[in-house]
């Protein structure tokens, strides 16, 4: 709930040895700081804080001065506080090809004949192995449907059809769909993935020079080994199904009728991946990320981190927020946009992620002026999240400490609001990733949230599987945890100012940021003080909505 502008929240944090703790004071975190940080954060002189802009150049260049004062040490490139991150715009030359054989026949489809790579294939390198059918290669607890219940497709080739999903999905399951490749591989293990190609390609580049095109644009490096993710087209498919006992014109007209699919081994069936790409940088883009640590106290931990992160970007003036205006809108049943101020075209951007930005500047302010921790907090403000978590990814693929060497990512995403608005809400953060790869984590963020003075209502409906936001992939934790980090994402939700010009300083909730700061420094400071990294057993999500509390500790076998 909102408060008077001279109203200060003192909040006393606390960490020890263990995991547990013991409570100490701190410095303050104070609603009138939060405030100020965000008045100018958020304000027209810094336009909306887009990407490559002058804008976001004042923004870093504000968020540097502070850690300075603070004495946080710099952290990024040439003894600076900025770590240069490039974006590269690429052209892709593919020689890569499928080889299917069917009980003995063998064919070859190369890209662009029959089958479709992704224009950035990773390193050259081959994938073989069975192939698996997996149905529409989904699972979704609301409507009882699981793909995987019945099949294994790890260590194989998972094969799923369906370009719009099981009986009552609509588009509203879109993201889940779109993420059916990515969840094989992740969540079940698979080498590969194969599925139907779009009815609709991709629009060329007509409004662009020549020699300007690109296949696409990324932070990450080129030479990384890449899960294929491919489609097919209809011949490849039907050869593929040829030895099944299932005609495949069959199988087809079933999922575009969104029925069921059956169980269909594939025996006899193997798949050869050939990825075999060359690329060329033609363009580019430099940005930076903002970059500052504090060193651990202790000697045989100061050389091991905890991250903290929020992307301080934005979106722009109001032509760039077109695109999501639908998607808020329809979280938030019943809401219409507000009317914008006469003449505004500024996102000014205060919750997204203005209140992240200054939530991470308070507490690297709190840390920087407290005890210090055992092990060394690194504080990174990602650029160009919004362009597609291009900062987190450079960080990622180019990590300023060892990546083996950090306990966890705490990321913090929009923090200032109640979800919708909703006064109900006005104790609760959603938390996402926290048990996925580290069941540890979990508890040492649940055990941080009980110590506090006011304990918040944390709410894990969006680290649920079948929540459509799909949150765990959309924010720059998922760029650490796709490295194997446990992460940990902090947010409040969304709302009906959610990238629109209407995302002003007037409705941010300083009370509560001031509260969620506190679980964030709460958890950082027992990561920070726990004398081993927290164990990665990688058990996947298991809190979802309506679930609370920590969860049993599994056996230690296969953990670290």
């Amino acid at each position: 709930m909102r408060r008077s502008l001279a109203a200060l929240m003192v909040i006393v944090l606390g960490f020890g040895p263990s995991a547990a703790g013991q409570d100490a004071p701190q410095p303050s975190i104070s609603e009138n700081d939060l405030r100020t940080w965000l008045t100018y954060i958020a304000s027209d002189e810094l336009q909306g804080r887009q990407v490559y802009s002058e804008g976001l150049g004042l923004a870093a260049a504000y968020i540097a001065s502070h850690l300075k004062e603070w004495g946080v040490t710099p952290a990024g490139d040439r003894g600076t506080y900025f770590q240069d991150v490039r974006v590269q715009g690429v052209r892709t030359r593919s020689n890569s090809s499928v080889t299917v054989t069917v009980n003995g026949q063998t064919r070859t489809f190369k890209d662009g004949e029959g089958v479709t790579f992704p224009r950035n294939q990773g390193t050259k390198h081959i994938v073989s192995g069975e192939a698996a059918f997996a149905g529409y290669g989904v699972s979704f607890a609301p409507l009882r449907h699981d793909d995987y219940a019945r099949v294994d497709v790890g260590g194989k080739v998972a094969i799923f059809l369906g370009r719009t999903g099981p009986r009552g999905f609509t588009t509203a399951h879109n993201r889940i769909l779109n993420a059916r490749g990515r969840t094989a591989i992740e969540s079940h293990r698979a080498i590969a993935t194969i599925t139907q190609a779009a009815p609709n390609t991709p629009r060329p580049q007509t409004n662009v020079p020549a020699a300007r095109r690109v296949d696409f644009q990324t932070a990450q490096r080129l030479d990384a080994r890449i899960p294929p993710q491919i489609t097919a087209g209809d011949e490849f498919f039907s050869f593929l199904f040829s030895a099944s006992g299932t005609d495949y014109a069959t199988l087809r007209a079933a999922a575009e009728r969104q029925e069921p699919l059956p169980d269909l081994p594939l025996s006899g069936v193997s798949i050869t991946i050939n990825v075999d790409a060359s690329y060329e940088v033609v363009q580019t883009r430099l940005s930076r990320n903002v970059v500052g640590l504090i060193e651990g106290s202790d000697p045989s931990l100061k050389d091991t981190y905890v991250m903290l992160g929020a992307h301080y970007d934005h979106i722009g003036y109001e032509q760039f927020a077109f695109d999501d205006r639908r998607n808020a809108i329809a979280s938030c049943t019943g809401q219409t946009r507000p009317t914008p101020r006469p003449g505004d075209i500024i996102n000014n951007g205060a919750d997204d992620d203005g209140s992240g930005t200054v939530t991470l500047m308070a507490l690297a302010r709190s840390f920087a002026q407290g005890p210090r921790p055992r092990r060394s907090l690194l504080f990174v403000w990602h650029t160009s999240e919004e362009g597609g978590l291009n900062g987190s990814r450079y960080m990622a693929d180019h990590p300023i400490v060892p990546l083996d060497k950090v306990s966890a990512q705490l990321n913090i995403d929009m923090v200032g609001r109640n979800r919708c608005d909703d006064p109900a809400e006005a104790n609760t953060v959603y938390l996402v990733g926290a048990d996925r790869i580290s069941t540890e984590l979990h508890n040492l963020n649940e055990a941080a949230n009980a110590a506090l003075p006011s304990p918040l209502t944390l709410d894990y409906e969006m680290n649920d599987p079948s929540d459509l936001e799909s949150l765990y992939t959309r924010s720059d934790h998922y760029s650490y945890a796709s490295k194997g980090v446990p992460v940990i994402f902090y947010t409040t939700g969304l709302h009906r100012d959610y990238h629109y010009v209407t995302d002003e300083v007037d409705k941010i909730e300083f009370a509560k940021m001031a509260r969620i700061a506190a679980l964030v420094h709460g958890t950082a400071a027992r990561l920070a003080n726990l004398d081993h990294l927290p164990r990665r057993d990688n058990l996947g999500p298991r809190m979802g909505k309506g679930a609370r509390g920590p969860i049993a500790a599994p056996a230690a076998t296969g953990s670290r």
